[in-house]
């Protein structure tokens, strides 16, 4: 049973935060408990990741509206940005111009680009790059559902109060 101590560092969280930067949307643990229930706490604020196929955005495939993050309610990610890549979690293969940032992580003895909300700095996932997708950019942006909201109207929720049980 080699396997479940990586499953359970997969799918575990990692607290540890090996980049610091400074997001417009500050908040202590304290206030970001306040406003998200616990898994997205883990996966927002800890760093981490939703079991493969458990998201209800995994197979969500509207024509129009956007993606925001749970965590503050910015603009992620367009509705035609979305495609099937069949990995358990949503794909996209593109952001909202300056929506996302990019770090590298290290964690599981890999090295992966992890991506943020450039708003408030938190975890959606990783990118990862020349998959072969028939994409425009070649880059599968793979993302935790808990980590996002979804407005049908291309319009967000502006308000950073607003609680999300995702």
């Amino acid at each position: 049973m080699s396997g479940i101590p990586f499953l359970g560092a997969l799918f575990g969280s990692s607290s540890s935060k090996s980049t610091k930067m400074s997001y417009p949307d500050q908040r202590s643990d304290t206030e970001w408990q306040a406003v998200l229930n616990k898994e997205q706490f883990r996966i927002l604020r800890e760093k981490g990741t939703e079991p493969p196929g458990s998201g209800k955005f995994d197979k969500h495939y509207p024509e129009e509206g956007v993606y925001t993050c749970a965590g503050c309610h910015k603009p992620l990610y367009k509705a035609n940005h979305k495609f099937k890549s069949g990995c358990g979690w949503p794909a996209y293969f593109d952001s909202i111009p300056g929506a996302v940032t990019r770090h590298e992580d290290r964690t599981l003895g890999m090295t992966r680009t992890e991506i943020v909300c450039s708003n408030c700095g938190g975890h959606l996932g990783h990118v990862f790059k020349g998959e072969g997708f028939a994409t425009p950019t070649d880059e599968r942006h793979c993302v935790n559902s808990v980590s996002l909201n979804f407005s049908p109207d291309d319009k967000t929720v502006e308000s950073g109060s607003r609680q999300s049980k995702a």
